[in-house]
């Protein structure tokens, strides 16, 4: 009998397109979970008693990045520049899932975006504006470049020994794109930071305690994922958690 694949929920943004509200996903995010081996099931926005119902059909959740920010006022300040998109109706549910998904043991993998809600929603905070923060580069992508330009390579990470990150991957350090505005700036307790930039800025994070696979990255291994080895290690560590979480969670066969 051939296993099903395992199903990895995928949260909506919201956005207006003309005079009308849309739940839209990024071709590419979906793309990266069928190159996990798993099955992507775009979210709308989610009501507070629907959660457990949707963690309960899943194996796994993947938190995208997206133009919009968290709103700020979920880690106490206030916005610092309101020409930046919002998603409240995305904070609403995905901030309160964060910690569910952990609980369960559920294999997390947030980019971006995600890694960031994914800090907020487990009590940290971030850096609204980067590049105005010293001793910190500008990690955003110029506006007008094309999406070949603005996610290539832009910068190296270093991976701290120790953590998940090294175990999955067979390197120490590697070039990442950099297309964000904000970052991490305390990170909640019981993270451990698994890589840095070369300005100490925290790149990518996890869970110590979970007991399930969960990375968090602030760049983009969706774009072009396969055919970066990186971004294929990692996509293939997230789809083989899921696997296994399917496997511990399967319903005995009547």
């Amino acid at each position: 009998m051939t296993m099903r694949k395992p199903v990895v929920l995928v949260p909506a943004c919201h956005r207006m397109l003309g005079d009308h509200p849309f739940h839209v996903v990024g071709r590419k995010y979906v793309d990266a979970v069928r190159l996990a081996g798993a099955l992507p099931l775009v979210v709308p926005q989610a009501m507070p008693d629907e959660i457990d119902a949707l963690l309960d059909m899943a194996h796994g959740v993947l938190l995208t990045g997206s133009p919009s920010n968290v709103h700020p006022s979920h880690y106490g300040q206030e916005v610092h520049n309101p020409a930046l998109p919002l998603d409240p109706q995305r904070d609403a549910w995905t901030l309160p899932l964060v910690p569910k998904v952990i609980e369960r043991g559920m294999p997390l993998f947030a980019i971006c975006r995600g890694a960031q809600e994914a800090n907020v929603a487990l009590g940290g905070s971030l850096h609204q504006a980067v590049h105005e923060l010293d001793p910190y580069d500008d990690h955003r992508a110029g506006d007008d470049l094309p999406a070949e330009q603005a996610y290539a390579p832009a910068h190296e990470v270093e991976v701290v020994a120790g953590g998940l990150l090294s175990e999955v991957l067979d390197r120490r350090r590697f070039e990442v794109n950099s297309l964000h505005g904000q970052a991490v700036n305390q990170l909640a307790p019981g993270l451990r930071v698994e890589a840095r930039a070369h300005d100490g800025l925290v790149e990518a994070f996890s869970v110590i305690e979970a007991k399930g696979f969960n990375l968090c990255v602030q760049w983009h291994p969706e774009w072009q994922a396969a055919s970066n080895p990186v971004s294929m290690q990692m996509l293939q560590a997230f789809g083989q958690a899921c696997r296994a979480y399917r496997d511990r969670h399967r319903s005995p066969i009547p």
